[in-house]
């Protein structure tokens, strides 16, 4: 057997219920890239419309295709890391499977990052040239304040961060990879925010096209995620940035707490320990519910999972109750001044809460 030749370029590929772009993707992959020496990886996270059998299917046809189909965890920044450390190319590209991205563009930002006066080539729809294609105003809009946001934690200038399609080189993502927080879709506002200040990028126009087959991915909470991914890059190495939000849904249960408390207890007359039993439960009920769709949003529970989920985080809250009103009647008792010894009773439990609970309500990190 003739052993083939090592690629010189691999093409991640991020996935979830994308089988029906899957032929059309690695044909038009073929025809921008004849004569060059090409793998593609795609990166599924389980998707329920088998597109990683029907991966392994295109893979027996097609050698340069392979597929990570991951179980347990989902979001296309980790995928694409994933996919972006288990490549040995020397050029590394990242494009979405909806054919959105042209593969046409492939063959020029290769032949950018040959020449060596470059870290990073963006395919960008705000250069010259580029273009959002059939959006609506609102998504410009949308687009436009968010690219201005991502100047705060930027360390090379991009004119289209929030792009999903560039190319870079293998020691790139490999240096940066420690220090990429993986949240969220912005997989490159997340590198370019983690590399040496210095890093060359250089962008090349594109027109974003319409989505070939199956459903858009967009979905209510990408503009909370990318909030997330920002708040990470500024502060993330002092405070991990999901205990902030679990925290700052935990004081909005507060308020939960007390407005069910005195619908129950006055207008409806329910004896007060009734009233506060009611309240609890619906003040963790609204911090599962909203933690589970913005905190943990790769994590989501959902049908059987949910209560089950539920069940659990009840019993973490139980008992970061319990160790709350511990360490502060034990403060207190030791002559702390009772403010501090509640805000002490306070963090504890909001600690014990968010490190349990992700781990064994969300299964998360």
């Amino acid at each position: 057997m003739t052993a083939a030749a090592a690629p010189e370029l691999s093409i991640v590929i991020p996935t979830y219920n994308e089988r029906g772009n899957l032929h059309e993707l690695i044909s038009r992959l073929r025809s921008a890239l004849h004569g060059v020496a090409w793998e593609a990886i795609l990166v599924d996270d389980d998707s329920p419309d088998g597109t990683s059998r029907a991966a392994r299917e295109l893979a027996r046809e097609e050698p340069r295709v392979r597929c990570m189909r991951r179980i347990g965890r989902r979001g296309l920044s980790s995928a694409c890391v994933e996919g972006m450390l288990s490549c040995s190319s020397p050029f590394i590209a990242v494009m979405d499977a909806d054919l959105q991205h042209d593969p046409a563009l492939l063959r020029r930002m290769l032949e950018v990052m040959r020449a060596g006066e470059t870290d990073i080539v963006v395919g960008s729809r705000y250069v010259e040239g580029g273009g959002v294609g059939d959006w609506d105003s609102t998504r410009v809009r949308i687009s436009q304040v968010a690219t201005r946001l991502s100047a705060l934690v930027m360390k090379a200038p991009v004119r289209d961060p929030m792009s999903g399609y560039f190319m870079l080189r293998q020691d790139v993502i490999e240096d940066c990879a420690p220090r990429l927080s993986s949240l969220g879709f912005k997989i490159l506002l997340d590198i370019v925010s983690s590399v040496p200040p210095g890093t060359r990028v250089r962008e090349l126009p594109f027109v974003f096209g319409q989505r070939h087959a199956g459903d858009s991915k967009l979905s209510s909470n990408v503009m909370w995620e990318y909030l997330l991914l920002l708040a990470d890059k500024m502060f993330g190495k002092y405070v991990p940035v999901r205990f902030v939000a679990f925290a700052v849904i935990g004081s909005v249960g507060v308020l939960v707490h007390f407005l069910v408390l005195s619908i129950a207890f006055n207008p409806f007359g329910v004896g007060f320990t009734a009233a506060q039993t009611v309240a609890t439960v619906a003040a963790m009920v609204f911090n599962y519910s909203v933690n589970n769709v913005l905190t943990y949003s790769g994590f989501t529970l959902k049908g059987a999972a949910w209560f089950k989920g539920l069940l659990s985080f009840m019993v973490v809250c139980s008992i970061g109750a319990v160790a709350n009103v511990g360490a502060a009647t034990y403060l207190f008792g030791r002559a702390t001044s009772w403010p501090l010894a509640a805000l002490a009773g306070v963090v504890l439990g909001a600690v014990w809460n968010y490190a349990v609970s992700a781990r064994y309500t969300w299964r998360a990190k």
